[in-house]
């Protein structure tokens, strides 16, 4: 039986790829690095030090990775700050609520930095729900590797074919079948064109997940 949900956040609980999307390809082009839609959307699911790691060996540039991290971070953390009408993704909150008042552990993983994760779970008042959030900034290897969901699942000391994880992107659900755990895939439109078939269930809305069959249909 299926003990715990693993969330992504970004395109699962907030729609942030589009704003991800419109400060990303501004800062790089600014920078003169510009950057493709083709190749954003093979970003979608890394970490930022990655991402920017990818542009820098494009253009064999010379600029300090975690320098430029730091400096788009702020100003993500900073639109969010002055976005006040920013919502959770409709019925992920409920999704999340109903999860937990049913005895089911739940952590987040996401591959965005800490202070992200903070500022978004606090502004949706969720925080509380989650017994554990893991950072893929904080990890060696971000999606598609599988890291991040065996940290999640180690520390809610869950086996992790107990676990089923939500995604949005082709990178998150690859990294939780790397990690030998099942997958619904979210499609989120606003995520771009993502490959999300090697879900174990692919759903338009969180109103199609059901707590019961997340118990017991997802069983190996």
């Amino acid at each position: 039986m299926i003990e715990a949900v693993i969330f992504d956040m970004d395109g699962v609980i907030i729609d942030s790829e589009p704003i991800h999307y419109e400060l990303f390809m501004k800062f790089t082009q600014e920078l003169g690095y510009p950057i493709s839609n083709e190749e954003y959307s093979r970003f979608i699911g890394s970490t930022n030090i990655d991402i920017f790691t990818m542009v820098k060996n494009k253009y064999n540039a010379d600029f300090n990775v975690n320098k430029l991290v730091g400096e788009y971070d702020n100003k993500y953390v900073e639109f969010l700050e002055i976005e006040k009408d920013i919502k959770p993704i409709d019925g992920v909150k409920e999704l999340i609520s109903n999860l937990y008042k049913n005895n089911i552990k739940l952590a987040l993983a996401s591959s965005s930095p800490r202070n992200h994760i903070d500022m978004v779970l606090s502004r949706f008042g969720i925080r509380d729900f989650f017994s554990t959030v893991v950072s893929g900034a904080e990890l060696e290897r971000s999606k598609p590797f599988p890291d991040i969901f065996l940290k999640a699942a180690k520390n809610l000391e869950i086996q992790p074919e107990r676990c089923i994880v939500i995604e949005d992107s082709c990178n998150g659900v690859n990294a939780a079948k790397n990690a030998g755990m099942r997958c619904i895939g979210y499609y989120n439109p606003n995520s771009g064109n993502q490959d999300i078939s090697k879900a174990d269930k692919i759903i338009n809305s969180f109103k199609e997940v059901l707590i019961n069959e997340i118990k017991h249909n997802y069983d190996k």
